[in-house]
C-alpha cells in the first residue's frame, strides 16, 4: 500500500450527503488516523513565531526610515501581506517535509460540493456578522467596533493601486491565508492528539479570535468564525471554509474600497 492510500478516507468515514446525515456524521465517525504525519502543535506554533516575528521587523525596517503605520500606507500593505502570506507559506511547507502534503493533512481540497457548502454557510455568516456587528458597535461605540485596518483605511484618500492591494489582501489573500494556518494546520495539530472533531472547533474558532489582538472585537470575532468553522465541521474540506471566510470578508473588503478611493 502507499503512503498516499494509507491515508486517503475509507468510503464509511466520508461525509454523507444533505446536512443532517453531515452533522450526524460529527459525532459518528471520527476523522481517520493521521499516518505520515510527523508534525503536531509545534508547527502551529512555529508558523505563529513567522507571523509576529516578520511583522516586528517589517514595522522596525520601517520606523527606521521613518515610517510609522499611521503615517505610511505601504508600510502598512506590506507588514499586512507579507507576515500572512510568509506564515501560510511555511505552513504548506512543513506538510510536504513533515507530513503527506497539504491535500492529505490540511484536507485543503476544493470540490463543487465545497464551494456550494461554503457559499451557502458564507451567506448565513454574513447574516450573523452584521446583526453581530451592529449590536457591538451599539455597545462599544462605532470606533472601538472598527478593526485595525479598517481604521487605518476608512478615512484614508489611497491611491488606486494600493486600495486594489488592501482589497484583495482583506477579500482574499487574508482569509486564504488564514484558513491555512488556522483551520488547517492548527485543526490537523488538534487532531492528530486524537481529540474530536468538535475539540478542534472550538479551539481553532477561540485562538483564531484571540489571535488579531483585538481585545474590543474578539466577542464579535468569535461570532464571525463559527460560521467558517461550522463550514470546515462539516464538510471536512478547508476549501469549504476558505469559501465561507473569503464571502465574509468580500463585502468589507469592498466598502473599504470604495471608501479609500472616496466613491462613497
Amino acid at each position: 500500500m502507499t503512503k498516499l492510500q494509507s491515508v486517503s478516507e475509507p468510503e464509511s468515514l466520508k461525509p454523507k450527503r444533505g446536512f443532517i446525515e453531515s452533522v450526524r456524521d460529527i459525532s459518528r465517525n471520527p476523522e481517520p488516523e493521521r499516518v505520515g504525519q510527523r508534525w503536531g502543535f509545534g508547527a502551529f506554533l512555529l508558523v505563529e513565531a513567522v507571523f509576529i516575528l516578520s511583522a516586528v521587523f517589517i514595522t522596525a525596517v520601517g520606523a527606521s526610515y521613518g515610517a510609522t503605520l499611521e503615517s505610511s500606507t505601504s508600510l502598512v500593505l506590506i507588514g499586512s501581506l507579507v507576515p500572512i502570506m510568509l506564515a501560510a507559506s511555511l505552513a504548506v511547507v512543513i506538510t510536504y517535509v513533515r507530513g503527506n502534503g497539504p491535500v492529505i493533512d490540511l484536507r485543503l481540497s476544493l470540490t463543487k460540493a465545497d464551494v456550494v457548502f461554503g457559499l451557502k454557510i458564507g451567506v448565513i455568516g454574513l447574516v450573523f456578522t452584521y446583526v453581530a456587528a451592529t449590536v457591538w458597535a451599539k455597545i462599544v461605540g462605532q470606533d472601538n467596533a472598527t478593526s485595525a485596518i479598517g481604521e487605518l483605511f476608512s478615512n484614508a484618500n489611497l491611491p488606486l493601486a494600493a486600495a486594489i492591494t488592501m482589497f484583495l489582501y482583506m477579500s482574499f489573500i487574508g482569509p486564504i491565508c488564514e484558513e491555512i494556518i488556522f483551520r488547517g494546520l492548527l485543526w490537523g495539530a488538534v487532531e492528530r492528539q486524537g481529540w474530536s472533531r468538535w475539540a478542534a472547533f472550538v479551539l481553532t474558532t477561540v485562538i483564531f479570535a484571540l489571535s488579531h489582538l483585538e481585545p474590543q472585537r474578539t466577542w464579535l470575532l468569535l461570532v464571525i468564525a463559527i460560521p467558517i468553522g461550522v463550514a470546515r465541521l462539516i464538510t471536512r474540506s478547508l476549501g469549504a471554509s476558505m469559501v465561507a471566510h473569503v464571502l465574509n470578508n468580500f463585502l468589507p473588503g469592498l466598502s473599504l474600497l470604495l471608501l479609500s478611493v472616496g466613491v462613497i
